[in-house]
């Protein structure tokens, strides 16, 4: 075994020996053999080097070559366009020089006419202090022979002047007014009175007492009570004045709010057929009537508002409605007066041909405000557009509630129909009640305003207050200046005076001419 593995070593040993010499003899054959190679590979990069460098030499000697005739071509070029405008500069060089000759030929013509002008000048300076001298001797001349001075003719021509331009006004006024009156004055008549025919209603004219029947005059004392308390409480819980007197079977209600004054008499009359009479059933059966009453209004202005065909309107615009069946205006029942005025509203909307619809429900809503105005702060006609504003009614209903009153710009036609109707409602004959003192301080006011006026000799107004007449001092006022002091007046009136309807301003000038034959 050991000499097996011994010649196995020797055998391994003689084959690593020999692996080496063949490699090394094999290593140096391979490196000759890369070495020759190197060299042919080196021998021939040189040789297409050199032919490269021959190649890139002529290329760029001919790009040279080209690149040089391009630009002598450009040099050529150019040296034609520099030819050509040096020609140019030479003959606008000409043309400056003629020019210039021009300019100085006339500058020196230039300076000939400005002393021409300057001994022209002084000539007419010469001549204007001349003319001067003449016209202050002159002046001195006039004034020696009219007795005034130049400013007096000057005050007496203006003041000449002043009085053609106001009869030239005054007969512009007349003719505008002729013109408009013309054209405006039939139509609205006409609509105006077509609207009063077709919408006449009775106006009743409220108390502000009511008269309740007694069954017999022992009910007197029940109601009075004992030591007056009945009657205590029922002044307390409905706030009106009850007065029992000698009347025969009767009571009187007396209170100026006639919704109260209503609730009082209901309960008065229930309290009378029930027969029993004490405080604390007065202040059950005031409270029942209150509600009951409530409802009664409610159904009053769904029942208007059906009548009239306005509808959609917010209920609660529907209870103040109806309240206004209990609201007066200077004797003047409110919702009678609203649907009067809706009802003009309509007509005059129709003649017009606008909205008819919108126009009468703006004139049955125009009033609303005094529903509540004793409870709000403001005129009826602002409280009025602002309820109608809350209650989603449109832009156009509430201006028109608001400008019914003038308190505010009327922008759209509906609120000139809703103020006109309003102010026919207002002065119908019968419409309002006013009392004998306001009346007459009216009156005197009107005939104060009227005799304000300078050249106005008397004034007297009547027509009931309608119209006022004016005399005039024929001296002082012409019949043009006529024109001019009645619309004066009309303003007066319209900015210091309320009143309903409207006023007629008559200027009268009278010339007496007298002769004594003898």
């Amino acid at each position: 075994m050991a000499s097996i593995l011994g010649a196995a070593l020797v055998v391994l040993s003689v084959g690593i020996l020999g692996g080496y010499v063949w490699f090394k003899k094999a290593a140096q054959h391979n490196l000759r053999t890369a070495s020759e190679k190197a060299k042919q590979i080196l021998a021939k990069a040189e040789t297409e080097a050199q032919a490269n460098l021959k190649a890139v030499a002529i290329e760029s000697k001919e790009q040279l070559f080209r690149s040089k005739r391009a630009l002598e071509k450009e040099i050529a070029h150019r040296r034609v366009d520099l030819d050509r405008i040096e020609k140019k500069v030479q003959r606008r060089e000409e043309m400056l020089d003629n020019k210039f000759e021009l300019l100085e030929k006339r500058d020196r013509s230039l300076i000939n006419k400005e002393q021409q002008i300057e001994d022209k000048l002084r000539d007419l300076e010469a001549r204007h202090k001349e003319v001067e001298e003449v016209k202050k001797t002159e002046l001195r001349k006039y004034e020696e022979i009219s007795g005034m001075t130049v400013e007096q003719a000057k005050q007496n021509l203006l003041d000449a002047i002043e009085s053609e331009v106001r009869q030239d006004a005054a007969l512009l006024i007349r003719r505008v007014e002729n013109e408009t009156k013309d054209m405006a004055e039939k139509k609205a008549r006409q609509i105006i009175t077509l609207a009063i025919q077709r919408c006449s209603t009775d106006q009743v004219s409220e108390s502000t007492v009511s008269v309740v029947n007694l069954p017999n005059e022992e009910m007197k004392g029940r109601i009075i009570g004992r030591e007056g308390r009945n009657i205590r409480a029922l002044e307390a819980a409905t706030g009106c004045n009850i007065i029992v007197d000698d009347t025969p079977e009767a009571v009187v209600l007396s209170c100026f709010d006639p919704l109260r004054r209503e609730v009082a008499r209901l309960t008065l009359q229930k309290l009378i057929s029930d027969g029993r009479i004490h405080p604390a059933r007065v202040e059950e059966i005031v409270e029942k009537t209150e509600k009951a009453l409530l409802e009664q209004l409610t159904e009053m202005g769904e029942r208007v508002a059906f009548d009239a065909g306005v509808h959609n309107i917010h209920p609660e615009l529907i209870k103040l409605l109806g309240r206004l069946k209990y609201r007066t205006s200077y004797g003047q029942n409110v919702l009678q007066h609203v649907i009067e005025v809706a009802n003009l509203c309509q007509v005059m909307a129709s003649e017009l041909r606008v909205d008819e619809q919108l126009a009468k429900r703006a004139g049955l809503l125009h009033d609303i405000g005094k529903a509540v105005s004793y409870e709000m702060e403001g005129t009826h006609a602002m409280i009025g557009a602002e309820l109608a504003k809350k209650y989603n009614e449109s832009p156009a209903i509430v201006h028109a509630i608001a400008a019914h009153h003038q308190e505010v710009e009327m922008k759209t036609i509906i609120a000139v129909l809703v103020q006109a109707a309003d102010a026919i409602s207002a002065a119908r004959p019968g419409a309002r009640r006013e009392t004998l003192e306001s009346y007459i301080k009216r009156l005197e006011k009107l005939e104060e305003i009227a005799s304000s006026f300078e050249g106005v000799e008397k004034s007297y107004a009547i027509q009931a207050g309608r119209e006022i007449r004016i005399m005039v001092e024929p001296d002082k006022i012409s019949d043009l200046e006529c024109v001019k002091l009645a619309r004066d007046i009309t303003k007066k009136i319209e900015s210091e005076l309320e009143y309903p309807g409207q006023i007629k301003v008559t200027v009268l000038r009278e010339t007496r001419t007298i002769e004594y034959a003898r």
